[in-house]
């Protein structure tokens, strides 16, 4: 049997199973996508269904051999949850139905989630639009956190919540929406370029610091 790791599975702790994790941007999800994700996680008696922290819900606990099957029967899109690449877009409701909300969190999230997700970068990368200061998404501990005020968009970069973590550094405010998606962009293609391989963004700003992330991007 061969050794190589099933598409879109992420090999478990047991080193016998696998996890899947479909993608559902911004943690929209529809009764078509819930009913799909019961169905298999009933046919194929998969023991394990998690909420992750990136708004997905995680398949855990498949036999290698059911990986594709499973694929298969959901007919929905990897979430990149390894890769060296853009892993999510994260978003809280915004003025979809939000009271506090000021921006529309959801139609931006969607808007970068399908232009970056799974674009190549030398780390992980995750994002979080919030639709207003109280940040739902939790945009400042985000590589790239936009956060939603009633002048416009501010957007920080370099946050982080792991092990060692760091609050964002703010680049601008006052943004339109076309004028975050097009700062994301040249953030984006500043990390690939300066980034060292494996090197999350908020070590990069600890390294170069935000006036020369500003200075190149702005």
């Amino acid at each position: 049997m061969s050794d190589e790791t099933p598409k879109g599975a992420i090999l478990q702790r047991d080193k016998k199973t696998y996890a899947i994790v479909p993608r559902t941007p911004v943690g929209l999800v529809t009764p078509d996508v819930l009913e799909a994700l019961a169905r298999v996680a009933r046919k194929f008696e998969i023991p394990i269904m998690k909420i992750t922290s990136g708004q997905r819900i995680a398949l855990v606990g498949l036999e290698k051999e059911q990986v594709d099957q499973v694929w298969d029967d959901l007919k929905m899109d990897i979430g990149p949850a390894v890769g060296l690449c853009v892993h999510y877009v994260q978003a809280c409701p915004g003025t979809a139905v939000c009271k506090l909300g000021v921006r529309d969190s959801l139609g931006l999230g969607l808007e970068l989630e399908e232009m970056f997700v799974g674009a190549e970068l030398p780390a992980k990368l995750k994002v979080g639009v919030s639709g207003c200061p109280m940040c739902c998404a939790e945009s400042y501990v985000r590589d790239v956190g936009l956060i939603g005020k009633p002048k416009g968009w501010t957007m920080v970069v370099g946050g982080n919540a792991s092990g060692r973590p760091r609050i964002a550094d703010e680049v601008a405010d006052g943004l339109t929406r076309e004028e975050a998606v097009e700062l994301v962009r040249r953030f984006l293609d500043y990390y690939r370029e300066n980034g060292g391989t494996r090197m999350r963004s908020a070590r990069m700003l600890h390294k170069v610091g935000i006036e020369a992330v500003k200075q190149a991007i702005l």
